[in-house]
């Protein structure tokens, strides 16, 4: 794994180097707390990680951390799942992320972007303004510190707003996209039984409005814990009866308030994709999320207030939380709201040009859908304020990175990450000072013990095995919400490896310290002792221009056999003849292994999705295996649940 790539696609030159923040911790933290003053990144990540307790105290010092009551240690317990941070410490993340306009209040906090591509500020005046008056009258109607507070809003200010507010009072926020279904939206909010919702009557997407008042009402039926509705007519509707104006509570000129809270208090509930019973809801910290989040965008990301930070997403997706956080550096957030493909597919490139944004943040799969659809961004839009373009929600192939250095610019950064909602954060991916080599994530991140372990709990260089974190982060949930015992936390990462974080992906730690991420682990594909991701084959199959999308299982057989099927949409025009499948085979042949040729190629309409766009491998796994549909999977978080009857068929049949 580590001499595929000798030569690295892109490399830091000694002047962003030098000026990197990362560069600058390090040698600030070497003379005040002991970090390595040489050896670079390698060296300062395993200081990083052998002295958890000086790193993130020099952390909280780097971002001049506001403890309004001081913490007696960095960490209390350090035992996973339960590790105590900064405990007697209180803050209040709102107030963090506002801290900007004390100095820059008329500058932009946020852009907002819909599908017109026009760019609309919101100074950081006005976001302090709009947050101050929206949590006083939050206030007003009673709530209190601990009540949740639920968004079923795109990806606004006023989402943003509503955040910031909520965290200000010390409520707990938790958020769906108003493309989310009632069902699937019931699904993580009667979890958490909000007292305060905030819906739009509609959203706009692919050039067409999408009404919601029905599915609001339904909300509304279905949520007895609600004390307050608070209406924004996205599409200029009349409040319905009952609901509070939006306007009304904002349009005060208010301080705002900031609750201070202990460290561990719950900041927001983010949700699994939760393709088998109900969705995990996950909680994260105000004290938490605030280190861990300056950890990754200042020093990461290499985010400052001269930057513009655009990352395509919306808010039933952590990248939407991860996004907003931007504003604790002093960065301006960009939020698009709208289809990432409208009026064309070079709808997202349009967007970072138009805002000037430094950072843009992808998909994987848009990548790819701009390499298949001829798209040039470098020829077709000026993208010379972009210095990064990060991609994640799965591994970002090979040809992606070619494509990203050859069609936007060959001094680009691409930093492909990997993390997960369950930390809110990324393990490893984003590092302005270390080389780019293709397919690889550049290493793990600060503060992250992330290693690649066998069955037996022993390391692995330059081969596979499952993820694993060996230390506490501050970003993993202080619990899950409904988990009295801790059970349910415990069997998610705990129960393979005691005490060590599992976080279900198949990984390469290469021996130069990258990373390569190979998908998930609970759907991995083993042939003859030989395992491999699905994503390896998605990236080698989808390069077909016939392939639009595919779907591989692996399923073990009763007599000792392994049944490995693949799945292809085919693009408009194409027809699963001979030679296509003759070509499919010897891709994969060549570019993988013989072993990993399917048993069978079957042409299917469309490969199902959970509602944050990944692949549902193991509920069709299950499917294929005799599960019945109800029992396989949550139909509340799939994006197309008529998909699946083709697989329950296909079972059917092959039983």
């Amino acid at each position: 794994m580590s001499t595929e790539n000798p030569q690295p696609l892109w490399q830091p030159d000694p002047q962003r180097i030098a000026r990197s923040q990362v560069t600058r911790f390090q040698a600030w933290a070497a003379e005040h707390h002991g970090a390595p003053a040489d050896g670079g990144y390698e060296a300062l990540h395993r200081w990083s990680v052998d002295e958890l307790e000086p790193f993130w105290e020099a952390v909280t010092q780097w971002f001049d951390v506001r403890f309004s009551t001081p913490y007696a240690r960095v960490l209390g317990d350090r035992s996973m799942p339960g590790a105590e941070w900064f405990p007697g410490a209180t803050l209040n993340y709102a107030e963090h992320a506002l801290r900007a306009a004390a100095t820059r209040a008329d500058e932009p906090a946020l852009l907002y972007v819909d599908e017109t591509h026009e760019p609309r500020p919101v100074t950081w005046s006005e976001l302090r303004r709009e947050v101050g008056s929206l949590a006083a009258e939050l206030r007003a109607l009673g709530l209190r510190s601990g009540d949740r507070v639920s968004g079923y809003l795109p990806n606004i200010p006023q989402a943003v707003v509503a955040l910031l507010a909520t965290a200000a009072v010390g409520a707990v926020w938790t958020s769906c996209a108003p493309d989310f279904g009632a069902r699937s939206v019931l699904d993580r909010f009667q979890q958490v039984e909000p007292v305060v919702l905030f819906t739009v009557d509609g959203y706009r997407y692919g050039g067409k409005e999408h009404d919601r008042r029905e599915t609001v009402a339904e909300l509304r039926r279905e949520l007895p814990s609600l004390r307050a509705v608070v209406h924004i007519p996205l599409l200029g509707t009349e409040a319905p009866e009952g609901a509070l104006e939006w306007d009304a509570l904002t349009s005060a000129d208010t301080d705002p308030l900031f609750e201070q809270v202990p460290f561990a208090h719950p900041l927001w509930v983010l949700y699994s994709s939760g393709t088998t019973g109900l969705p995990k809801a996950i909680v994260q910290s105000q004290g938490g999320i605030l280190v861990e989040h300056l950890k990754q965008l200042g020093l990461h990301c290499d985010l400052g207030p001269e930057d513009r930070f655009f990352w395509y997403t919306s808010t039933g997706w952590m990248m939407w939380n991860f996004l907003v956080s931007g504003l604790l550096t002093g960065t301006t957030v960009v939020l698009y709201d709208g289809s990432p493909g409208y009026p064309d597919t070079g709808a997202q490139w349009r967007v970072a040009e138009r805002t000037g944004a430094t950072l843009y943040g992808t998909s994987a799969a848009y990548v790819m859908a701009c390499r298949k659809a001829d798209v040039h961004p470098g020829r077709d839009f000026d993208l010379s304020r972009v210095q990064c373009v990060a991609t994640t929600g799965s591994p970002l192939p090979p040809d992606g990175f070619r494509w990203l250095h050859d069609e936007v610019r060959e001094d680009l950064w691409i930093a492909s990450v990997s993390g997960g909602t369950d930390v809110c954060s990324c393990f490893a991916g984003a590092v302005p000072t270390l080389p780019v080599h293709i397919g690889e994530l550049q290493a793990p991140s600060l503060g992250t013990d992330l290693q690649s372990w066998d069955p037996s709990g022993q390391p692995l260089i330059d081969e596979v095995g499952e993820l694993v974190v060996t230390n506490p982060m501050p970003s993993m949930p202080i619990r899950f919400w409904n988990d009295p015992d801790g059970s349910r936390y415990h069997d998610s990462y705990f129960d393979t490896y005691p005490g060590v974080w599992r976080h279900g992906d198949w990984i390469t730690v290469t021996s130069r310290g990258s990373v390569v991420i190979h998908g998930r682990s609970d759907s991995t594909l083993n042939r003859q002792g030989v395992r491999m991701g699905s994503a390896d084959i998605y990236e080698a199959v989808e390069r077909l221009p016939e392939i639009k999308e595919s779907l591989v299982i692996g399923i073990e057989q009763p007599d000792g056999g392994y049944w490995m099927p693949l799945f292809v949409q085919l693009a408009p025009g194409a027809v699963l003849d001979q030679a296509l499948l003759d070509r499919i085979k010897a891709t994969i042949r060549e570019n993988l292994s013989p072993r990993h040729i399917p048993d069978e190629v079957i042409e299917v309409p469309g490969v199902p999705h959970t509602l944050t766009g990944k692949r549902i491998e193991v509920p069709v796994k299950r499917l294929l295996q005799g599960t019945p549909l109800e029992k396989a999977v949550n139909p509340g978080s799939i994006d197309n649940l008529e998909l699946l009857h083709f697989y329950e068929d296909l079972a059917r049949k092959r039983a």
